[in-house]
């Protein structure tokens, strides 16, 4: 084992959102990506058949679709029942739509029509980390360049959202299911819904509600509530 310390599109923003949309529409409305609408991600992913479902998480399912224009894509569709994946919507737009690295994953845009409230993402045809390393018939396939490979380019991505970008960002859920691989096997950091935002000169920052996966945060984010960028440790299972 390996304890690995690690801590899009822009397109033309549409800043008018739908009427029943009971979030944060003035920051959601800012943000740098494209609008895509129900209709567009419903014909892409074939009304979302089963077919194309590729898993579900706290946030709602996750769909495979093909653009018209023949562009693949991943559509991250919010559960209705979830409050709290309203939150994580808007967090990740907000957040993610100001971040471009070539090891954090692209979001191309959102749908935000009615109900209906998705994020769309590229697709990455290699699935996530986790899917190769606890899977026996594939983790033969990680040899060790491999994955040196794969801990360089979290590692970059990390730098970047740390100390490079136009923000400093803490993930705070960094595991192997939220590493995304490419069709080259190259790595790319997904799922800002918890990330938090630092000021330039912020150190750490204090919650009273901890969030993440558990055997995947920091002793003293777990005990106190405490977390920065050195909370960004996680042990991939290399």
């Amino acid at each position: 084992m390996i304890s690995v310390t690690l801590s899009y599109f822009l397109g033309t923003p549409k800043k008018t959102l739908n009427k029943d949309y009971k979030g944060n529409d003035s920051q959601i409305g800012s943000a740098e990506v494209l609008s895509f609408s129900f209709a567009k991600i419903s014909r892409a992913t074939d009304d979302f058949s089963i077919d194309n479902k590729l898993g579900e998480g706290g946030f709602g399912p996750v769909y495979k679709g093909v653009l018209e224009e023949g562009q693949e894509i991943a559509v991250k569709r919010l559960s209705n029942s979830s409050q709290q994946g309203l939150v994580v919507f808007e967090n990740e737009v907000i957040c993610i739509a100001k971040l471009q690295h070539r090891n954090l994953v692209k979001l191309l845009g959102y749908c935000i029509q009615g109900v209906h409230k998705m994020l769309i993402y590229e697709y990455m045809p290699n699935k996530s980390l986790d899917s190769f390393l606890f899977d026996e018939s594939k983790k033969s396939l990680l040899d060790w360049p491999q994955r040196f490979h794969i801990i360089h380019g979290i590692a970059r991505g990390l730098l970047y959202l740390h100390q490079d970008s136009r923000l400093k960002v803490v993930h705070r859920d960094l595991k192997a299911g939220n590493i995304l691989l490419d069709h080259q096997m190259r790595p790319k950091i997904s799922d800002f819904g918890l990330a938090r935002i630092f000021k330039e000169d912020e150190g750490e920052a204090n919650t009273k509600r901890v969030v993440g996966t558990l055997g995947y945060i920091s002793p003293e984010y777990a005990m106190k509530g405490l977390f920065s960028v050195k909370s960004d440790i996680s042990v991939l299972g290399f």
